[in-house]
Parts: C-alpha cells; structure tokens; sequence
C-alpha cells in the first residue's frame, strides 16, 4: 500500500509556518515515516514540473501558508488544488490573510511608490516589469496584485490550521487525524471553538467588573506575571481569539495578539476585539475616550493585524470570496 502524498508550499509570508514543521523535533520522524513528500521547495529540490505532472488528486494533503498577492501564488494555488484531495489552510496568512494583508489598507500604488521610489534607501525610477525583452529572450516575473487574499479567497480550503506560526500540538493534532483518516468535517478550523481567556492561566485574576482608565503599551509598563493583562490596561485580544496555542504570549508575559483567529461564532475578529477594548473603558465623554485611545495608536495593526483581508473590511472594499468557505 502507498504511502499518503503530502505537500508544502510557502506563499506570501515570513517563513515561520515552515518553521513550524521542523519545530517538531523529532515528532516528525514518524511523519516522514508514515508519509511520502513530493513537494517542498523550501526544503527539497523539487520543481513546479514535479506538480504538474502528476495525475489530479494524486497528493494526499498539500499544507500552503502565506497569504496570495501574486500571479504566481494563484497559478500555484491553483495546481495544488487540483492536484490534491485536501487542501489545508496552514497559518494565519493562510487563514485570514495575516500581517501581510495589512497592505490592503493602502492603495497598490502607494505601495510600489513608497517601495521604488520614496523610500530612503531607495534610489528610484526603475520598477520591476511583469515581462522584458532580453538579448537573451523574453523575462517574466510575477505580477502584484491590487489586493492581498486569504487562500480560500482564491481557491476552495478544506481544512485551516491557525496561529503565527501553528502550535507544534495542534500541527501534531493535525497529522495524526490526517494520517488516521478521523478528519472532522471540512471547512472546520483545527483549533478548539473556544476563547483564549477560557485556558488563560491568569483568568482568575480578571475582575468580574473590568473598567479601564487607561490603555499602555508593553514597552510603557513594568508588566506584573500574575494579573490579567487587561486588568492592567494592555490590549489583550485573548477575548476575541481562539484557543489551542497554550496561551504561549501570556506565558511569555506579554498580551495576546490574535494570531489564532476568531471562534466560529465571531463574523469579524477586528470587530469583536474593538467591541472587547470599547467595552472595557471608563468613560462617557467624547475627550475622555479620545484620552484613552491614545494607548492605542494603531488600532487597524492591533486588532485586524492578522485579519484584514477576510475581514467585513476587507469585503467591504471589494474581496471575493468563495461561498461556504468562510475560513472563520
């Protein structure tokens, strides 16, 4: 009997999710045991022509994290859709777009502009171009799309495994079922359906009435290793976000930043952490708010810092999704 075909590939994004799967130590020997790879260009020599070759559905499970903006990142979600029985979401960016789809919130424009032209370190007038006539012969590269995606923006995901990066238990979790074959229905987020604070380690120590007079940022408080983080004024999205990561920030005494996406009962992470943080402050009057938003300074980076593109904000501003894979 064969062994299941898995893949990886890495879009837009930082690398970590990659990271991730060697962060099982020796939990992957087993893995690669039970599994064949054939595709891992950020590991193994392996080329888009391996892919492409193959008949449709012959991989097993492909893992893609980063986000899409790209022609080349479609072209290549795409394949691996086809060519793959399941289809996993593996990573914030993945999931809901991550810190790269912060972008979205300028115009590509600005972007390119700032990039190739503005900045300091730049001297500018020259631009990469999608195609150019060579000596040689024509030279392609990718395009840059108007707007960055989550992968089930541009192609149907079966399964999504959240986090920045994923926790090492929840891709073991993963692994295990994919290869047991008790795989829970698709389009389910492999994360348990239940907010943070529920396994905070410092949720007895939150008041049962929490008002806040002032909003601070790590690096302006000496930070106490016991108390709730909101009780102390810093924004915490723990309220907002999913559990599963062991509540690894808090550990490290520093406040949840929501890599792991909203419960299922939760249309928009962003929305309902600036619910959370509104509801949290003592005050009634339109400067005393403004006083206390100044702890806030990037309200869009803090609380849709890993969900813009699959956010209502980012439909809101002309995302097309694929229906029934929501990704929430």
């Amino acid at each position: 009997m064969s062994k299941p075909k898995v893949a990886f590939y890495w879009c837009a994004s930082c690398g970590g999710c990659e990271e991730a799967v060697v962060d099982l130590a020796e939990g992957i020997l087993p893995v690669v045991e039970a599994v064949e790879i054939v595709f891992w260009p950020v590991a193994m020599d392996f080329k888009r022509e391996d892919v492409e070759a193959m008949e449709d559905g012959a991989i097993t499970a492909s893992f893609v994290n980063g986000a899409i903006r790209t022609s080349e990142q479609v072209e290549m979600v795409e394949l691996l859709r086809r060519k793959s029985q399941l289809l996993i979401a593996f990573g914030a960016c993945a999931h809901l777009g991550g810190i790269p789809s912060l972008a979205n919130l300028f115009p590509r424009e600005q972007i390119l502009r700032w990039v190739y032209d503005e900045a300091p370190s730049t001297d500018g007038g020259t631009r990469p171009q999608v195609r150019w006539q060579a000596p040689e012969g024509e030279l392609t590269l990718p395009s840059f799309h108007k707007r960055v995606r989550s992968l089930h923006q541009v192609v149907p995901v079966d399964y999504y495994l959240p986090g920045c990066p994923p926790p090492v238990a929840l891709v073991t979790e993963a692994l295990e079922a994919l290869l047991s074959g008790n795989l829970p229905p698709r389009g389910t987020v492999l994360a348990p359906d239940v907010a943070l604070c529920e396994s905070c380690p410092r949720k007895a120590s939150k008041p049962d009435t929490l008002l806040l007079d002032r909003l601070v940022r790590p690096h302006q408080v000496e930070i106490d290793e016991t108390t709730c983080l909101l009780a102390q004024g810093l924004v915490c999205l723990g309220p907002a976000t999913r559990s599963g990561c062991g509540a690894a920030c808090v550990a490290g005494n520093m406040p949840c930043s929501g890599c792991l996406g909203p419960t299922s009962r939760v249309l928009d992470h962003g929305a309902k952490a600036l619910s959370g943080v509104a509801s949290l402050l003592n005050a009634q009057e339109e400067r005393a708010v403004e006083r206390l938003l100044e702890g806030l300074p990037d309200p869009a980076g803090t609380l849709y810092r890993y969900s813009v593109a699959a956010s209502m904000l980012g439909a809101a501003r002309g995302e097309v999704t694929h229906e029934g894979h929501g990704g929430h």
